[in-house]
């Protein structure tokens, strides 16, 4: 069965389409980290709990960056070559992503005191977990690095691979420290919040070339900031019944697209109320940041920001694509661009 190319999955599987697939997936996963190779009884318990952390915290998002992998792979390989063990390791490095995000958002769902996280309460949230979550979310990191040991030691991107786990990490975790820094919850300064910093997402891609790189990189910059702009607007103007979570990034006195832009623009009256609200947490306050934004339009600001966005993105496809399919970046676009959660 190995190496078979039968466009990269059994016949019993091949009417499944890839969400079905990676679905199906996610159950392998959890038991490959919680029974194959663990004998000792003395760790039952923590075993039960990785169980119960992966269950608990890694299924249940939009999992866009999870599908990306087995897209992009078949984009970019003919299906007359892709094997059955190259879409299995996409399928684990999808999920590998999955848990790389799961371990983020328990760990900055503790530091920003957040409520709920895909429609449910956040898991440090849940009765007799607390502060425990912090252990909880080093497993969820700990499993990327033994699934990818697992099932990719052997390829030649291994070290690519785990370089490009460790950089997205180290980038994600000094974006984190400087949006805690910007946000101290004791110290209320406007001056702060500038466009330079906020907390943009750094992608990064390993293509065959350096030039190729270069291209998607630029690219896919585009397409980060504008996530990250994007998950601003829907933390305030979100339902919470879609996006799954309660916004706080104004209790949290957060340095947010919404504030830096609404301070660009607003009255010296506006910002002297904008001072005595932001970073409030009772409602009144945080419906009068809601206010003020009403009043200076900052919902059709940001649909005319989206499409300008949308149109350079275009232009960078056209210009710096040349080699690279267009379609795996257009399909990123089109999981990004007018979403809702």
């Amino acid at each position: 069965m190995r190496h078979r190319v039968c466009n990269g999955t059994h016949n019993k599987k091949a009417l499944l389409s890839d969400p079905q697939l990676f679905e199906d997936q996610f159950e392998e996963l959890v038991t490959e980290l919680t029974e194959r190779d663990f004998t000792d009884p003395v760790l039952a318990d923590a075993l039960k709990r990785l169980r119960e952390v992966l269950v608990y915290n890694t299924p249940g998002g939009k999992r866009n960056r999870g599908l990306s992998v087995i897209g992009s792979l078949r984009e970019l390989v003919p299906p007359s070559q892709l094997t059955q063990d190259a879409v299995q390791r996409a399928l684990l490095v999808g999920w590998c992503i999955e848990l790389l995000q799961a371990f983020f958002l328990v760990a900055d769902d503790i530091m920003d005191g957040s409520v709920t996280r895909r429609g449910q309460p956040c898991w440090y949230k849940k009765d007799g977990i607390g502060l425990d979550a912090i252990n909880d979310s080093f497993l969820l990191e700990g499993s990327i690095y033994r699934l990818l040991r697992r099932y990719c030691r052997d390829q030649p991107y291994y070290v690519h691979l785990l370089e490009l786990f460790n950089e997205v990490t180290f980038q994600t975790e000094l974006g984190q420290a400087l949006d805690l820094m910007t946000a101290p919850p004791t110290q209320i300064d406007l001056n702060r919040f500038t466009i330079e910093r906020l907390p943009f997402t750094h992608f990064t891609s390993q293509w065959h070339s350096e030039e190729e790189h270069n291209n998607a990189k630029h690219i896919l910059l585009e397409m980060g900031e504008f996530f990250q702009i994007q998950d601003d607007y829907l933390d305030c103007y979100g339902d919470p019944a879609v996006t799954g979570k309660i916004g706080t990034d104004i209790q949290d006195n957060k340095c947010s697209w919404l504030v830096v832009t609404a301070l660009e623009i607003m009255t010296p009256k506006q910002r002297e109320e904008l001072e005595g609200c932001y970073g409030q947490h009772d409602e009144a306050s945080v419906e009068k940041v809601k206010a003020l934004y009403n009043s200076l339009q900052m919902p059709s600001l940001y649909q005319k920001y989206e499409e300008e966005s949308y149109q350079r993105l275009q232009k960078l496809i056209a210009s710096h694509a040349q080699n690279l399919p267009h379609s795996v970046f257009l399909n990123f676009a089109k999981k990004i661009y007018k979403r809702n959660k």
